[in-house]
């Protein structure tokens, strides 16, 4: 027995998942045979992971604001990571593995032997959800994870990142194609297809080759190369982030000891002002006043000058020094304004990438291989037709153009 594996991305609706609704696809009557692996609130895996990362880094912080109140927010509201990623795994189709079946029975047996070892198998991808759907056509298992990774050297020590946790496992990107992530999906389907193997059923691999690529094709590749290309763009936009928020940190770090040295300085002049070697003497009984001048008067002032003139200079310095710390934690913060400005309109293009790369797989998959060709190459040619008439009318319009500006020799009268 031959049969295809099926890995595609899910959306990630766990209410679905753990059929708090019925779709219009699914089958209510069969729901009771519906397997669930485990179903943990997102919220309670996040403080399970996260939270002593968390008041780590919030206690090396000397900014509230910089203070991290909520980390499952801040990754859901954020464009960087998603808060968790979802697989789903399907053995052949409905029309050989029916769920309804004995070989749709089968299928489910080998999917949940293959989930039971899958967390073991990826320590850093935390599973909080999985379920063996049997109410729809064919049998499938959802598997949704919170990808972390440990012993981070930025921001918090242990976070969440698909790449980084991947990579923790000996998944690292390569050529175009071979991103972390279809590694690691390449990887999963031959655990899969090792289980299918204990019963009996082998792997029917339906592949393409390079040389049949469609124009469409390239264009995803190209696509694909292009998302490549701005997550390492983002990553070098996030570094820059991070060394202009150190500096910002530092600025600060200076500024407030600066007011701390302020506060010491208008203490000690508070102290000067009250202590009472520092108050003017009043003259002894009898006493001449060009006497109380030249001995109490005269010293009094020279000391007074003397600590003023320590003053001055001291608070002048300060202030200079505050001038140029404020003045550079103001670039600091500009620089980082614009840093988040520019990553997030990154952020915003690769999104449309992926978008653009997920809609190719759902037109393929609607309109199949041959008409999904014909279209395309429909679509090329006409293309190449407008291309090559725009190329001649440029050429026309140059030599028309050249002729106009070509100098008119005129004939004299007898010449005519």
């Amino acid at each position: 027995m031959q049969r295809t594996i099926s890995a595609m991305v899910g959306k990630g609706s766990v209410s679905h998942n753990s059929r708090e609704f019925n779709a219009s696809n699914t089958d209510p009557d069969r729901s009771h045979l519906n397997i669930v692996y485990c179903h943990t609130p997102i919220k309670e895996v996040y403080a399970e992971l996260f939270s002593g990362a968390v008041n780590r880094y919030n206690e090396k912080q000397t900014r509230n604001d910089r203070c991290i109140e909520n980390y499952y927010e801040k990754i859901r509201s954020g464009k960087q990571e998603k808060s968790f990623h979802e697989i789903i795994l399907q053995i052949g189709n409905k029309d050989d593995m029916n769920a309804k079946t004995e070989n749709g029975g089968l299928a489910a047996k080998v999917l949940g032997e293959y989930m039971k070892n899958f967390q073991q198998r990826n320590p850093n991808m935390r599973v909080f959800s999985a379920h063996l759907h049997m109410d729809e056509a064919t049998p499938h298992l959802h598997i949704d994870f919170v990808p972390f990774t440990k012993d981070s050297q930025r921001g918090l020590d242990t976070r969440v990142s698909l790449k980084q946790a991947l990579a923790a496992q000996g998944f690292k990107g390569g050529g175009r194609r071979e991103t972390e992530w279809n590694q690691w999906i390449s990887s999963e389907k031959n655990q899969l297809a090792a289980v299918m193997q204990l019963h009996g059923i082998e792997w029917e691999q339906k592949g393409t080759h390079e040389t049949h690529l469609s124009v469409y094709d390239f264009q995803k590749k190209m696509r694909a190369e292009e998302v490549v290309q701005l997550e390492a763009q983002i990553e070098g936009l996030k570094v820059d982030a991070q060394e202009a928020e150190k500096s910002a940190n530092k600025a600060q770090n200076r500024l407030d000891k600066l007011e701390n040295r302020e506060k010491v300085i208008r203490h000690n002049v508070d102290k000067y002002d009250k202590a009472p070697e520092w108050q003017l003497p009043e003259p002894k009984p009898l006493m001449y006043a060009q006497a109380y001048k030249t001995k109490m008067v005269i010293p009094f002032i020279k000391r007074l000058k003397e600590i003023i003139h320590s003053v001055v200079a001291q608070y002048l310095e300060l202030m200079d020094t505050v001038k140029d710390l404020k003045s550079r934690l103001s670039n600091a913060n500009s620089k980082i304004d614009g840093l988040n400005d520019k990553l997030q309109k990154v952020n915003d293009h690769n999104s449309e990438l992926k978008e653009y790369v997920r809609d190719y797989i759902y037109v393929r998959k609607a309109l199949g291989e041959d008409q999904t060709n014909d279209i395309l190459e429909k679509e090329k040619a006409a293309e190449q037709a407008a291309k090559q008439k725009a190329e001649e009318q440029a050429k026309i319009a140059k030599v028309a153009e050249q002729a106009l500006k070509r100098p008119v020799r005129s004939k004299n009268y007898y010449e005519r």
